[in-house]
C-alpha cells in the first residue's frame, strides 16, 4: 500500500469515526427525551432543542470530510462501499436528532401537570428505551462490520412496532375527557417519532450488510414506509 493510501484510509477511518460519534449524540439526546417525557420536564426538552446544532453540525463536518476525501483520491471498491455507505449513515443520524426536537417540542404542548395516563407513559418510555437500544446496536453493527447484528435489528424494531399500535389503540380508547384525549393523542405522535428513530437505526443497519457484501438490500419493507 503506498503512503498516499495509506493516508487515505486513516482518514476515512477517522470519518467514520465521527459519524459513530454522531450515534453517540443521538444516544444521549433520546436519554434526555426519556427524562423529560418521565418528568414533564419542559427547560430540558427546550435544551435537547437547542442541542441539535451539535448534531447538524456534525453532519456537514461528516459530509465535507468525504468530499474531500473524493477530491483526493477516487476510492477502490470496497472504500468506495464506506464513502457511499457513511454518507447514508449520517444523514440518518442527522433525522435521529431531528426526530428527538419532534419529542422535545411536543413535550411543553401537554402542560406543566398533563392528565399522564400510566399505561400509556408507560410503553412510550419503553418503546424510547428500544429506540435507544437500536441506536447503540446499530453502531456497534457497522463499527464491527457485523451483518448479523445488522440483521438482529429488525427484531428489535418488531418490538418498537408492537408498541406503537398498543398507544395507538389505548389512546383511541381515552374516555370523553378533554384535556386527556389531547395529551394521549401527543403521546402518539411522541411514539411515531421513537418509532422513525428505531426505523433509521434499522436503516443503518442495511448499509453495516452493503458495506460487508457489496449488495445493498432492505432487510424489512415495513420498516420504511415513509420517508422522515
Amino acid at each position: 500500500m503506498t503512503e498516499f493510501r495509506h493516508r487515505f484510509r486513516e482518514e476515512l477511518a477517522a470519518v467514520e469515526q465521527q459519524a459513530l460519534g454522531g450515534l453517540d449524540m443521538v444516544v444521549s439526546q433520546v436519554d434526555r427525551c426519556l427524562e423529560a417525557l418521565q418528568h414533564q420536564d419542559v427547560e430540558l426538552a427546550e435544551f435537547i432543542i437547542a442541542d441539535d446544532d451539535r448534531l447538524d453540525g456534525r453532519y456537514l463536518e461528516v459530509h465535507q470530510g468525504i468530499l474531500s476525501l473524493l477530491a483526493l483520491q477516487a476510492p477502490v471498491a470496497g472504500d468506495l462501499r464506506i464513502v457511499a455507505a457513511l454518507l447514508h449513515t449520517i444523514k440518518h443520524v442527522e433525522r435521529m436528532g431531528d426526530q428527538c426536537v419532534n419529542i422535545a417540542k411536543l413535550i411543553p404542548l401537554t402542560g406543566h401537570e398533563p392528565p399522564v395516563q400510566a399505561e400509556i407513559l408507560e410503553r412510550v418510555l419503553r418503546m424510547g428505551r428500544a429506540a435507544r437500544d437500536e441506536v447503540t446496536l446499530c453502531r456497534r453493527a457497522f463499527a464491527e462490520r457485523d451483518v448479523g447484528l445488522a440483521e438482529a435489528l429488525v427484531v428489535q424494531d418488531r418490538t418498537i412496532n408492537a408498541l406503537n399500535r398498543e398507544i395507538f389503540a389505548l389512546a383511541v380508547s381515552m374516555g370523553t375527557d378533554e384535556d386527556t384525549r389531547e395529551w394521549a393523542m401527543t403521546m402518539t405522535m411522541v411514539a411515531r417519532a421513537f418509532e422513525r428513530v428505531g426505523d433509521n437505526a434499522v436503516d443503518i443497519g442495511e448499509q453495516t450488510a452493503f458495506v460487508v457484501t457489496g449488495l445493498f438490500r432492505e432487510f424489512s419493507d415495513s420498516s420504511h414506509p415513509t420517508p422522515g
